[in-house]
């Protein structure tokens, strides 16, 4: 199969999952306890400017209508009007997005690169001092929270040891560069501030680990799993006694194998980073999207809550097509595979 047409099907399947997420969550909101248009304007507020918000809301028509208003707008662009900040939800989150996508962007890249080397050298070196290490620390890693840790590091290098920063993207004292991108380090380099980009990467570290912890833990093991297993296998065996290089056998003919599983893990971690990102971004104070989101479900701010869980699914199912691309190329039998049905 052309990777073309697997790229299509991909995305044409995902079409139909984003539908179903956006039935689905907007049926959930709008079933929830509580009244959004009294939640908005107060318990001071009259009746008649409720009921005024009401009908703007469309909350007194059926359901399926409610819905078709709602995909009416969205179809154009608008996601409607958020109950907390009075302004559309899609400046909200072209507001939130980037700040949130950094995070989870530099949470990513810590994943990449520690989980993979240090899964490979504990496989390489299995049952030895440093894989056994390597072993207790990741189940460690995979049952402690990401709310736990986000406290410890607070308490720990914020407050203790004065380390690293805790709050906020950037510190007070520093100017924060003109918004183009609203990636704050991207913004950095491009204004040329080198001052603020190094303080937007020290902001940075402290909840990007806390958020990526759990993910490194759990692909360190599979990793490792796979590498032991691959080195069990014919091929290996045959290069090892025909006296392959073991950095050669290791870079050319393990590394691609072995970290298939892995890949495909990293994807459902890298894609619910957004998800679980709401708590870190609380302690931390960060100005993201996942924060906005909480206090939209405790506000009860119906097209924010939708807003964040599509624009959550609509990551998750592109990171899904990206990792769909990454295996086939890495395994060429899943193309075959996907050919023969």
């Amino acid at each position: 199969m052309r990777m073309s047409t697997f790229i299509l099907k991909r995305l044409f399947y995902t079409l139909f999952v984003l539908f179903g997420l956006s039935v689905l969550i907007f049926v959930i909101a709008r079933v929830l306890p509580g009244d959004p248009a009294r939640l908005a304007l107060g318990p001071r507020a009259s009746q008649w400017a409720v009921d005024q918000l009401r009908n703007q809301l469309h909350l007194n028509d059926p359901l399926i209508l409610q819905y078709f208003y709602w995909l009416r707008d969205a179809l154009s662009g608008s996601l409607g009007q958020s109950l907390i900040t009075y302004r559309d939800v899609m400046v909200d989150v072209s507001e939130f997005l980037p700040a949130t996508l950094e995070l989870v962007g530099f949470a990513a890249v810590l994943d990449v690169v520690i989980s993979i080397p240090v899964g490979m050298l504990a496989g390489r070196k299995a049952n030895s001092w440093f894989d056994n290490i390597v072993r207790v620390l990741s189940y460690v890693g995979v049952a402690v929270p990401s709310f736990v840790v986000a406290i410890v590091f607070v308490l720990v290098f914020g407050y203790m040891f004065h380390v690293l920063p805790t709050i906020g993207r950037i510190s007070p004292f520093i100017y924060a560069p003109p918004t183009v991108t609203g990636f704050m380090t991207v913004d950095s380099l491009l204004a040329g501030d080198l001052s603020a980009f190094f303080d937007a990467i020290r902001h940075l570290i402290l909840p990007a680990l806390a958020l990526a912890l759990g993910p490194i833990a759990q692909e360190i093991r599979i990793t490792r799993a796979s590498v032991v297993e691959n080195l069990n296998k014919d091929y290996i065996l045959a290069s090892v006694s025909h006296g392959v290089p073991e950095r050669l056998l290791t870079l050319k003919y393990l590394l691609r194998p072995s970290i298939i599983p892995t890949v495909s893990v990293l994807a459902l971690d890298a894609a619910s980073l957004i998800a679980n990102a709401f708590l870190v971004e609380l302690i931390f104070n960060w100005p993201g999207l996942s924060r906005y989101g909480i206090n939209a479900m405790l506000r009860k701010d119906l097209n924010a809550i939708v807003a964040v869980v599509l624009i959550s699914g609509i990551f998750f199912a592109a990171v899904n097509i990206v990792v769909d691309v990454l295996v086939a190329y890495l395994d060429p039998r899943i193309r075959l595979v996907e050919k023969g049905d």
